[in-house]
């Protein structure tokens, strides 16, 4: 018992200083301004910290609520004495260590000729890998490995999808028994629904697809169904339980779909597919990637047992209908295909077979890659902090300015998101759009309720102004990139807000 449990500690270790090595190379690349400074990024801290502060809360959210990242960056804001960015960059080592614990659920349980532990590892430097060939700033580009390491894009339905296959691999391994595993499967899906509906699109129907399809089969046919049932139940419970949450869904997400535009869409991933190949780094992550589903193929077939045959099967079975779905919906975001990137890892999970090597092989092997770890983990923290710690003066001057003013003033969305979270307090910044009426998206819609404001925050992604009323600023207080028009005594009023 001990060695399993020396075990289990030494593969968390690895992960962490995996996760510590990729965060610190994806953070030291241009791939940092989604990390740190997006203005889609922030939602999770704005409503973290809004939780925190405590009050009332009216907010206007996309379709996704954001729960699980909310509570996890929620605890280490609380926890740990760091500003913003230094919990974005222990956020992103947390991300990466969940979606181990993932990987090795899905792994399977240690027996007599299987290495779980291992391979889970191997599948976490393997996704790691993919992630440091994302080099683009830019969050409408295929680099999609390095999404995991942000608190926006779905990293808890990323890490509830691999769990919900670990589960039901799971289930599937016991012979008998497993109503603990059958409640957490449908809790896991039930709430992965209930912050992000896209879970159902990742996980819920393509399981469902695989395990409809093993039910045909006479053998473990009761099992099948009864996981089928559980998962689409969980799922189920998910919707009904966002019915409370009506309020602070802005837009349910049902306009994305546009099956008409589908030839469009065909275009518009084509050309990102193009953009990614256009460098060697990215040429490399897509080979890593369909290497792994070449490799998940060949496991379906040849898999060992229904457990090891459903995961291999969802390694590929989940890019495929992902990828089919989204061009069949017509949707335009590349963030939609994760699944291409993170399910395929699971075919170095699927069949976790122990390679046999002398015990002194095996401990040298063991102790150098330890090393190499340690070593690089070590290295990596500088090098993360540096990126979480970066001097921003332009923000600073712009921070500085409104907190010392005490008045009310307003930005457009890309402009004004990241001064609004790094003020003392953000509801100084309101977010309005070029005709000054709130920008009801994203946001705490308390906001608006002073009605007006008294200067105006700006940069080079500022649509011009159109003000509902003649005004001509006081002083212009330049702050590099930035620019605050300050018009005194003079208030602008707001318009309606919308969404």
């Amino acid at each position: 018992m001990r060695r399993v449990w020396m075990r289990e500690l030494a593969g968390w270790l690895g992960a962490l200083g995996v996760a510590i090595i990729v965060a610190a190379q994806v953070a030291a690349s241009a791939r940092s301004e989604l990390l740190f400074r997006d203005g889609d990024s922030l939602i999770v801290a704005m409503l973290a910290r809004s939780l925190l502060d405590g009050g009332p809360q009216d907010w206007a959210l996309s379709s996704v609520l954001f729960l699980p990242e909310a509570a996890v960056f929620a605890g280490l804001d609380a926890a740990l004495p760091f500003d913003a960015n230094g919990v974005f960059a222990v956020s992103a080592v947390v991300n990466f260590l969940a979606l181990y614990g993932a990987l090795r659920v899905a792994a399977g349980r240690r027996r007599e000729g299987r290495a779980p532990v291992a391979w889970a590892l191997l599948g976490l430097v393997t996704f790691g890998l993919v992630a440091a060939t994302d080099t683009t700033a830019s969050r409408d580009a295929l680099d999609l490995a390095s999404l995991q390491l942000t608190t926006t894009y779905y990293s808890a339905t990323v890490v509830g999808g691999v769990l919900s296959v670990g589960l039901a691999r799971r289930v599937i391994d016991r012979e008998r028994g497993g109503a603990g595993l059958l409640v957490a499967l449908g809790a896991v899906a039930a709430i992965s629904t209930l912050s992000n509906p896209l879970y159902a699109a990742w996980a819920t129907v393509p399981l469902a697809v695989i395990l409809a399809s093993s039910a045909l089969r006479r053998a473990g046919r009761g099992r099948m169904l009864t996981l089928l049932a559980v998962l689409i139940g969980g799922t189920a419970l998910g919707f009904l339980g966002r019915i409370p949450f009506a309020a602070w869904i802005a837009n349910t997400g049902a306009g994305y779909a546009q099956p008409e535009r589908w030839t469009e869409s065909v275009a518009y991933y084509g050309g990102l597919f193009a953009d990614r190949l256009s460098t060697p780094l990215g040429v490399l992550g897509c080979l890593l990637t369909l290497a792994l589903i070449a490799w998940a193929v060949r496991r379906t077939i040849r898999a060992e047992d229904a457990g090891a045959r459903l995961v291999a099967a969802a390694a590929w079975v989940l890019p495929v209908l992902v990828v089919v779905g989204a061009v069949a919906l017509g949707t335009h975001a590349a963030r939609y295909l994760q699944p291409v990137v993170f399910a395929p890892v699971l075919a170095l999970v699927a069949m976790p077979r122990a390679v046999r090597l002398p015990r002194r092989a095996t401990r040298q092997l063991v102790a150098v890659v330890g090393v190499l770890v340690l070593v690089g983990a070590a290295l990596s923290v500088p090098r993360l902090a540096n990126a979480a710690n970066a001097p921003d003066p332009d923000l600073d001057c712009v921070t500085d300015w409104v907190d010392t003013s005490g008045r009310t003033g307003a930005g457009q969305f890309w402009t004004v998101r990241l001064p609004k979270l790094h003020a003392e307090d953000p509801a100084q910044l309101v977010q309005v759009d070029h005709q000054l009426n709130g920008y009801a998206w994203l946001v705490d819609r308390r906001d608006f309720d002073p009605g007006e404001v008294s200067f105006l925050v700006e940069d080079a992604q500022t649509v011009q102004w159109q003000l509902p009323v003649q005004a001509i600023p006081d002083e212009v207080v330049v702050c590099g990139r930035y620019r605050i028009l300050d018009f005194g005594d003079a208030r602008l009023p707001l318009g309606p807000p919308h969404s």
